[in-house]
């Protein structure tokens, strides 16, 4: 399989001479010298390279780009370099009238371009960069305005505008509109967060209506499906899961890939009572930031897993968040078990749940329910150990 060229992350621009050299086999500074040799063929270096910049892409990685160059204050500074030669052939020091408009007009036009390319630079690559930022970004845009402000001037008062008035006009309305586009990123930045926020808000209120026509019909039909049919049919459990699953698309939107752990028990419940004749109820009380991915998550799977498959009817869930624990309670109202009766080598609840539990710095207890009816299993996991253990396979639980 033929290796894909792509820019290495931490770069010294842009990675695109590091990646060409890494794609080629070539040393980097072969790359680069070829590139500012191809550069004086009519500017055959600078396109392959511009092309080469907006088509590889970077390496696989979750990381940031970096750059050491600061590359906007490069561009800055050949922008002053550029308005300042503009200025001294312009007439004033060199040639006089008679030198005519020249390349001097060229110059002038190049240093513009780079200012508003170092604005643009500072705003769309630079910006995000936390050793950089949005300082950064205006301290690039103040400068290039000032460059732009006096070249500007200097034009208009100088002796070029009685000289050459056509040019010098052109090029004192170029720096002006420079101006302008050193500031047309922040324009475009506040445009599109209107914009997704007038998305958002459309979304919101569609979303809105739509709930409230399903509360009033599909809603209200499938909760008089399960009361007819009785908590634990067939029926009951296939309308229970649909409302779940609308109730949650309707006003819980976009949950993020590893959820709290209330969602997260709350969405094992749901796939439960498919496969089940159990009604699980969670109710979540306080905060907490145990994730999905946590062992005090899994462990409470198990529970619920045990006592959906072993207990059936109705299974409540309890989990309450205080600032010295996080506590899950699993209660069904099955016939009950006594843990000393159960086989040796039947290790779910002795390894998957009390072990797990135990292994991950918390405690877990089954016990008799309420008046010896049914069974209830406490989980509990200290608050100074939440979210520092990982996951050891929780996907495991499920099967």
């Amino acid at each position: 399989m033929e290796h894909r060229m792509s820019r290495p992350r931490a770069c010294v621009a842009t990675g695109v001479a590091a990646g060409l050299a890494a794609h080629l086999g070539w040393p980097v500074f072969a790359v680069r010298a070829a590139f500012v040799v191809t550069s004086l063929a009519a500017g055959a270096g600078v396109l392959l390279y511009l092309w080469l910049w907006a088509l590889t892409p970077w390496e696989p990685g979750e990381s940031r780009p970096t750059r050491r160059a600061p590359v906007a204050w490069l561009l800055v500074s050949a922008s002053a370099a550029s308005l300042l030669v503009g200025w001294l052939t312009s007439g004033r020091v060199v040639g006089g009238p008679a030198a005519g408009p020249g390349w001097w007009f060229g110059i002038v036009f190049a240093g513009v371009g780079l200012a508003v390319a170092s604005a643009a630079w500072a705003s769309f690559i630079d910006r995000p960069e936390p050793e950089r930022g949005p300082r950064h970004e205006l301290t690039i845009r103040l400068v290039a305005t000032g460059l732009l402000l006096v070249t500007a001037a200097a034009l208009v008062v100088g002796p070029t505008a009685a000289w050459y008035p056509a040019p010098t006009f052109l090029a004192a309305l170029a720096a002006v509109l420079g101006i302008g586009l050193v500031y047309a990123p922040t324009l475009v930045t506040s445009w599109r967060e209107l914009t997704e926020e007038r998305t958002k808000r459309i979304r919101e209120e569609q979303r809105s209506e739509i709930a409230a026509h399903l509360h009033d019909s599909v809603l209200q039909t499938l909760a008089l499906i399960q009361n007819r049919a009785g908590a634990t049919s067939e029926v009951a459990r296939i309308a229970r899961a649909q409302e779940r699953e609308l109730r949650d698309w309707l006003f819980d939107g976009e949950a993020p890939a590893d959820s709290d752990l209330g969602s997260d028990l709350r969405d094992f419940a749901a796939s439960l009572e498919i496969e089940y004749p159990v009604t699980v109820d969670v109710v979540a009380v306080g905060s907490s930031s145990e994730r999905a991915s946590g062992e005090l998550a899994a462990a409470a799977r198990e529970a619920m897993l045990n006592a959906a498959r072993h207990a059936g009817g109705e299974v409540s869930v309890y989990v309450e968040a205080s600032p010295d624990a996080v506590e899950v309670f699993v209660r069904d109202r099955g016939s009950g078990f006594d843990l000393a009766d159960v086989p040796t080598d039947r290790l779910g609840v002795r390894q998957s749940i009390i072990g797990r539990m135990r292994r991950a710095g918390g405690s877990g207890q089954v016990r008799s329910g309420a008046g010896g009816v049914g069974t209830e299993v406490r989980l509990r996991f200290p608050a100074e150990r939440v979210g520092s253990i990982g996951s050891i396979g929780a996907e495991g639980t499920r099967g």
